[in-house]
């Protein structure tokens, strides 16, 4: 209030324009589901105050687990239709089906695909108490089976963008639910999908799998999208897939469309800007910003499409300062630097070998100090070494995963250093000028 000069946050706009690329990130017509506050909120924010995208409904995942947040999803907002569901009101209000119990039942093989509408409608939406289960005396509905399916009818998918015209689409869309027990808010959005039949786009703001369908989901932009189609391994032309789980970056025509939303459409936050601080929770989700950017412009260099590749860096090196916004940086689980590889091989791809030593040369020297950091703790700290056994074991990955690109990209980078050169002791009691500080940016 008194924006006091350590922490003045009036140009920091992060949370506005991470609303904006979510949604500008979704097909026309599109659900996202959201998951907590701070992918929440800015995007209530961003269709209600600035008028970005109102096609586009919002859902709550926390809040599906209440009847009357259910209910408002029968009503139109903004530009968004109403949203088909398979149960009527009566089958969610109060504490019906706050949650459903998995029961199989003899005469049903658990090696069966349950039509997953039907399994809605006919089983878990059932009052038959030969469908249920006596919990304790209160009559508790049930699942019979685990695995379930929805028909996909091609010709559908295929016109209305769900899936790309190159794509091999499934017949059947089958997944296997891997919980025992489904809360409401489980059921809710099982009813959305049962219901939509593939008629309007489903996204989510994160690789949302705790329902057992997370391999179908493709990363468009900053969303993943729900697509009947058969999963592709990871590239094999990208390094970092050796260690990194990334979802399939937009393929095909859609990879025009998404270039040019983030040419035009996306924000950085204020990134660009000069003295900017973003702390450790604005960190996680410029990284995702990063990421995008990198992953889009390393599938383009694939594709041979350097120039559009050349041109997407440029514009993520423009919008992220690196003095706000290191390469490099100590984190949790080291997710700063992964993000950083993937960067950083897109940079190889994209020919932008300047960019890429900018980068490589920032990213080993984090890592090997981390790794100076946790050899000295190991060698005269040992009753604290097992804080830090996970990271030391995390931080060797990756200069491994970092020798690999460099290997590939860039061989007369990943040559021995001369002795001498970046020494391997830290001194104890004395304040070695590589000793790295937890979240200091390098």
């Amino acid at each position: 209030q008194q924006e006091w000069d350590d922490h003045d946050r009036h140009q920091k706009t992060l949370a506005p324009d991470l609303a904006k690329n979510y949604l500008e990130s979704c097909a026309p017509n599109a659900v996202i589901f959201t998951f907590g506050d701070n992918d929440t909120y800015p995007l209530w924010y961003a269709q209600e105050v600035e008028g970005v995208r109102p096609d586009i409904r919002i859902i709550n995942n926390s809040l599906l687990g209440i009847d009357w947040y259910v209910n408002q999803l029968r009503y139109k907002v903004n530009d968004a239709d109403s949203l088909d569901l398979v149960w009527p009101a009566e089958k969610y209000m109060g504490n019906n089906r706050n949650y459903v119990l998995y029961r199989p039942r003899p005469n049903i093989s658990q090696d069966t695909y349950f039509d997953l509408y039907d399994l809605m409608k006919n089983y878990i939406g059932s009052d038959d108490p030969a469908k249920m289960d006596n919990n304790g005396g209160e009559p508790i509905n049930t699942f019979p089976i685990t695995k379930v399916r929805i028909p996909v009818d091609q010709a559908l998918v295929r016109k209305n963008g769900t899936a790309n015209q190159s794509d091999s689409i499934l017949s059947e869309f089958r997944f296997e639910l891997p919980k025992r027990a489904l809360l409401k808010n489980d059921l809710a959005l099982l009813n959305i999908i049962a219901a939509n039949q593939w008629k309007k786009p489903i996204y989510f703001t994160s690789p949302f799998g705790e329902l057992g369908f997370g391999q179908f989901l493709r990363k468009e932009g900053m969303a993943y999208r729900l697509v009947p189609v058969v999963p592709k391994a990871p590239q094999n032309m990208w390094v970092t897939e050796q260690l990194l789980r990334r979802s399939p970056t937009v393929k095909d025509n859609d990879m025009t469309g998404m270039y040019n939303n983030m040419m035009t459409k996306f924000g950085f936050g204020g990134a660009d800007k000069d003295g900017v601080y973003f702390d450790e929770e604005n960190r996680r989700h410029l990284l995702n910003i990063r990421a995008m950017y990198g992953e889009m412009a390393g599938e383009l260099g694939d594709a041979g499409r350097k120039d559009e590749a050349q041109k997407l860096l440029d514009k993520a090196e423009k919008g992220m300062n690196p003095a706000n916004f290191p390469y490099a940086l100590v984190s949790r689980y080291n997710s700063h630097n992964q993000t950083a590889l993937v960067y950083l091989e897109a940079a190889y791809k994209a020919g932008k070998n300047d960019l890429a030593e900018k980068v490589r040369a920032d990213v080993r020297k984090d890592l090997e100090q981390q790794q100076r950091y946790y050899e000295y703790m190991r060698a005269e700290k040992p009753d604290f070494f097992s804080h830090f056994e996970r990271d030391d074991q995390n931080n060797r990955a990756m200069l491994g995963l970092l020798k690999a690109i460099e290997d590939r990209y860039a061989p007369q980078s990943a040559q021995p250093k001369p002795a001498g050169e970046n020494p391997a002791v830290i001194t104890p009691g004395k304040q070695n000028s590589d000793t790295p500080k937890k979240d200091t940016p390098r």
